[in-house]
Order: C-alpha cells, then structure tokens, then sequence
C-alpha cells in the first residue's frame, strides 16, 4: 500500500519556476499551456502506471522517506561508529556513491575534514569511488588503519572496484589485528539476501544494512547506502527523510499544474520531442549543490538512456546531462548556451538564503569598477549573477527553469533529492521506457569482469582480446 499523506505545510518549501520555458517569455520557442494540455491524455497514463507500479510495491524509493525502523537501527550504529573511530572511509561506485557525496558537500562544512575534531564531532570522511592507484596509496599517507571503519556498499556485492577494495582494506586491518577484531572496522551494505556480500558479512559477523530489492542504486541515497554514512558524518537523517516525504505530499498531486515532479518532466518531454532540446545542464549557484548535478548525471544517464521502449521499439531515447557551477561557468559554459545550438535546457538551482554570508568591504571606492560592491554581501553577488544569467538566457530565447530552495538544511535536500527522483520516474513514463533498469551499463561491467580474468566469464575475454588486436588506426 502507499502510506498514507499528510498535507503539505508551507514550510522552507522548494519550489520550481519554469516561466523561463514557456511561450510568454521565449516567444516561439517556448511552450504553450496549450500544448502542455494536449499531452492530457499521456500525462494521465503516465501518472496511472507510476501509481500502480508504486501501490505494486516495485518503486521503493517510493517509501523510503517512511521507513521508520530503519531510521532508527542506522542512527544508533552511526553513534557507535562517530565515538570510536578517527576516519570514515566510505568504498563504492555508481549506486548511492554520487548520492551520499553530494548530500554531504551539501549539508557538511565546505572543509569538513580539515576542522579540528571538536568542531567536526565526527570522523574525517573519505570516498573510495575509482580504482586510481595514485588516490588509493595516497589515502593511505592520510589514515591510521587502526583507527579507520570502512564502509562497502554494493547491491550485487560483484561490482569489481569494489571488490577490488574490499581486498586491500581486509589485507590492510589483518596485517595489524586478529580477526575478531578486524569486524569491528567494517560495515556492508548490499542485497538483503543475493549477492556476493550478504554470505560474506554473515560468514564474520560483519555489522551490515540492507539496500531494498526494489530499490537499484541510483535512487538509493534515502535508503541505508546513504543514511548510513550521512548519519556517521553527523547529517540529521530525520530532518532529510521528512523533506522528503514533505516533497512526496507535492509530487503525488495528478494535475501537472499542481505537481513540480511532474511539470518539469513534461517539459523536459515536450522540449526533447518537439525542439530536440536533448541536452541538459543542471547549474547550481552554491559550492554546497556543486554535487547534486554530478549525482543528477548518473541518474538520469543510467535511467534515461534507453535502446528499447516498453513495447520493445527501437527508441535510442535520452538526454544528455551536463554539469555546471554558477557562478563560476558562466565564464566558461554560458557562450556556448547563450549563443550556440537551441538544444539545450538549463535548470538553475539556487538557495534564497546561505547559511553564512560575508559583507564586502568599503574600500577601493575611488575606483568605479569595484565602488558598487561596497556593503553588499558575496550572497547576493551569487544570486544576483544567477538571476542575471538567468534573464540573459530568456531575451536569447534559450530555455531555463529554476529550482529555488528557501536555505540548504537536511528538509530542503531532502525535498530536492525526491523532487529529482520523481521526476525522473515521471519522464520515464513519458518516454515510454524502463527507467530502473541498466543494460547497457551491465554489458559493460560483464566486460570488465572479462578483462581482469574472471573465470565465468571467458567468452567475454575472447571478445576483450580480439579488441586488443585490433590495432590498425592505432598511431
């Protein structure tokens, strides 16, 4: 069953301006209400299989704002973690990775690791995301192992990278301690029964979460693979997951009029389709999002990024996601958008409030250049250049939506983070495709397990080692 809503209170909502997308202010090519209210039908079919898919239980991403229990058991083993250990070191790739990277540039200190550990009130935090030798040796010039917990997070537990750290960080705690005790310096999270992880973490008594079945990774971070780490980070889980479910209120509106999630889908739609608008630029004006676009880039490439439709078409359907940080790439992303291929939309997102500002100076007043700074503050600079970049774009007639949160807390990411994923679920529909699905990612990964020697899969080797001989344009 769905759980039951509660009707939205107006309070540090995050909202969606999309009259950047619209004829009135684009001209031709913007978008009319009515086209949008022609799509009514479509918009109606997509909205009845997302709900029956969701009361079907086979989105959980769905209810993880309201998992209760959960919550709780990942907050008192985060506790344990944050007053023991010196370093957190956090191992995984794709999936929640991005997710829990970006929430706590989000809602942690820009240099979190640097503080002194009575401001911090945490262990230092680490990401092991890619295989690079030079950053792996390098975190170890860092760390003291002995004072180290690590924390795996893989679904399928097969995910080479990760297994390949699993290894290094086994060897590492063995090299120093007996076994009984190396399992107190480890946490998995995978599948609650499948996977490679799950019997290996029963096998020594590992402390480990599960990542629900209907739940794949990139939709994961409200799940145990981002609580979990976000919580031993000292991130306030219980704020975030009720943003969430706050947000849930709002994208379960039917009325695309009244349904953010869903307007901004059907744009989205209607711009690919009609205007071949097929690439997308998430610019966020604050440091603290510069990590919701590098997450938003996997969710809608892996989701997105379809051969097949439903019906087993060809489709080749997608769009590009493309990052960028307000206001530093305006200097050097916005003259392509401004002046290059109508193929684009921008989504801004902006907060109205920062949680610390600083006033610009009163001097150098004799130079006309730098005069009309005087007495403002760098957030207002910030949000003035996005407002700017923003109305530039429009007279150019390129089109834009901006996301807006009041002030960045734990309830207002928690509300982004489900906005984007609803929406995401939404443009899904639309298109007619499975968004919860990677096979064209997982014709990848087979292809690396073949390349490193995996033993099941030799065919894969073959096919690894005829490429390799192909060296012909090879200069």
């Amino acid at each position: 069953m769905t759980p039951k809503q509660k009707k939205p209170i107006k309070k540090a909502r995050v909202k969606v301006d999309f009259c950047n997308m619209m004829s009135e202010k684009l001209g031709p090519e913007g978008i009319t209400p009515a086209e949008i209210n022609r799509l009514k039908a479509k918009i109606k079919q997509a909205d009845r299989s997302l709900r029956e898919k969701r009361d079907d239980g086979k989105l959980g991403f769905f209810y993880l704002p309201y998992d209760i229990k959960i919550k709780e058991e990942i907050k008192k083993a985060a506790n344990a973690v944050r007053e023991k250990f010196e370093n957190f070191v956090v191992i995984g790739i794709g999936g929640a990775a991005p997710g829990t990277f970006a929430l706590h540039r989000a809602l942690k200190h820009p240099y979190y690791n640097l503080l002194p550990e009575n401001k911090r009130k945490g262990p230092r935090f680490f990401m092991l995301d890619n295989p690079d030798p030079e950053s792996a040796c390098a975190l170890f010039d860092l760390i003291d192992i002995k004072k180290t917990c690590v924390n795996i997070i893989s679904k399928s537990g097969e995910t080479a990278e990760t297994a390949a750290f699993l290894k290094i960080f086994w060897k590492k705690f063995s090299l120093v301690m007996k076994e009984e005790k190396l399992k107190e310096h480890i946490v998995i999270i995978t599948d609650r029964i499948n996977g490679a992880l799950r019997p290996l973490a029963e096998r020594h008594g590992l402390m480990s979460f599960a990542v629900p079945d209907n739940v794949c990774g990139r939709f994961s971070v409200l799940s145990s693979a981002g609580l979990f780490p976000l919580a031993v980070c000292g991130v306030n889980i219980d704020e975030l997951l009720k943003g969430a479910a706050y947000m849930d209120t709002m994208v379960s509106e039917a009325s695309v009029w009244k349904n953010p999630a869903y307007m901004m889908a059907v744009l989205n739609y209607i711009s690919s389709v009609k205007h071949k608008r097929n690439i997308s630029v998430m610019m966020p004006y604050s440091d603290a999002l510069k990590g919701v676009s590098d997450w938003h880039s996997q969710l809608w490439a892996e989701s997105l990024g379809k051969k097949f439709s439903r019906d087993g078409r060809i489709v080749n359907a997608g769009l590009t996601p493309v990052k960028a940080l307000g206001a530093a790439d305006q200097y050097s992303q916005i003259q392509l958008y401004m002046e290059g291929p109508y193929d684009k939309v921008i989504t801004f997102i902006k907060a109205e409030k920062f949680r610390q500002d600083m006033e610009i100076p009163s001097n150098f007043n004799d130079v006309e250049s730098m005069e009309y700074l005087s007495g403002k503050k760098l957030g207002m600079l910030l949000n003035g250049q996005q407002a700017a970049t923003q109305e530039t774009l429009a007279r150019g007639q390129r089109a834009s939506m901006t996301i807006t949160l009041p002030e960045i807390s734990e309830f207002t990411i928690g509300q982004l983070i489900y906005l984007l994923e609803a929406e995401t679920a939404f443009l899904g529909e639309l298109y007619n495709i499975n968004a919860f699905d990677r096979p064209g990612a997982d014709a990848g990964k087979t292809a690396a397990f073949a390349a490193m020697g995996r033993k099941s899969h030799k065919d894969g080797q073959k096919a690894v080692k005829n490429l390799k001989s192909k060296n012909k344009y090879i200069i």
